[in-house]
């Protein structure tokens, strides 16, 4: 028998190959995602889906899959399914773990250096021809940034990503500090990196950057309150999710020089809107949910999904299962 599986956006044609040897393939293939109305109407006849962060897999459209058995997410982050629902009838939730560490901390040292020494700004200076027009080739106070060595970088959860970022922030001969529910002794004797409260990391950092999931609990964790407890001199970084940061309180923070500045890969809402009140600061650097976007990533969480989706059809636990209680609901395998 041949089961239906619905790829939500265009994949690299080799993966796609090998599950079409396992699976009835069908491909989105316009650039932008599919509407949910149309989700809807997909799920009621496939029997697995490849489904993007941007795409709403939410209780409502999960009641219409008649024969909807698996949910592979193609990222790590899984907010934008509701687990809980997909368990309850008996569907199951599979991830991208570890392929993606090395990309999305290469990254987060990118804006960490960008924002540190206004890369983004001193390119704008050169480019729209305002160095030209300054007249001076040179001067001792132009785009003055801040060295990183020597300097203290706060880590907010030192999972795989928050812990790749603090062993690059080693090499800049940092102190690293960290916050986390928690505690990695191991890591912390490895590294020679200590444990904070959120609180006295905020307090204590130059560079804060954040690596944790969006749940209900790190939803604003970022708020006014704690964005006042950092130095004037501090930077934000942020590639995890963008809610775990309220953007209002950011940019009250920006206006009113709380903060020295931030580097954004996420959003609360994406695409982020044309003429966003972010887009006007100049110590502001701000990128399109990249984190993960090399070929290596990419290609490698691709075939992350299509071993979840294969070992699935073959009647095994897929290996990177999201909500392992779901095999009391129902044995893996479309039998």
């Amino acid at each position: 028998m041949t089961y239906k599986l619905f790829v939500t956006r265009e994949l690299f044609e080799d993966v796609i190959e090998k599950l079409s040897k396992y699976y009835d393939v069908e491909v989105w293939d316009k650039y932008t995602p599919p509407p949910y109305e149309t989700l809807i109407e997909k799920i009621k006849d496939v029997d697995a889906i490849i489904s993007l962060l941007t795409d709403r897999i939410d209780c409502n459209l999960i009641s219409k899959a008649r024969k909807l058995r698996i949910i592979a997410q193609y990222a790590v982050g899984f907010d934008n399914i509701d687990v809980e629902c997909a368990t309850r009838n008996g569907i199951y939730v599979t991830n991208t773990p570890g392929v993606l560490t090395e990309s999305t901390a290469e990254l987060t040292w990118a804006l960490i250096l960008a924002v540190a020494r206004r890369i983004v700004e001193a390119d704008n200076f050169v480019r729209w021809g305002e160095w030209w027009r300054t007249k001076t080739a040179w001067h001792p106070k132009m785009m003055l940034g801040t060295e990183l060595m020597g300097k203290t970088l706060g880590i907010i959860g030192l999972g795989r990503i928050g812990s790749r970022v603090a062993e690059i922030g080693k090499a800049f001969k940092m102190k690293i500090i960290y916050y986390d529910v928690n505690r990695n002794f191991e890591l912390e004797s490895k590294l020679s990196i200590e444990y904070k409260s959120l609180n006295e990391l905020l307090r204590e950092a130059d560079i804060v950057s954040i690596h944790v999931p969006l749940t209900k609990e790190t939803y604003h964790l970022i708020n006014e309150d704690k964005l006042r407890l950092m130095k004037r001199s501090a930077i934000i970084i942020n590639t995890a999710r963008g809610a775990i940061i309220d953007t209002k309180a950011l940019i009250k923070a920006l206006n009113e020089n709380w903060i020295a500045g931030v580097g954004l890969d996420v959003f609360e809402e994406e695409p982020l809107p044309q003429n966003h009140p972010l887009t006007a600061f100049k110590n502001a650097v701000i990128v399109p949910h990249i984190g993960s976007a090399t070929y290596e990533a990419r290609h490698a969480m691709a075939e992350v999904v299509a071993e979840n989706l294969i070992a699935f059809h073959q009647g095994r636990v897929p290996p990177n299962l999201v909500n392992k209680e779901v095999i009391n609901v129902r044995k893996p395998g479309f039998q």
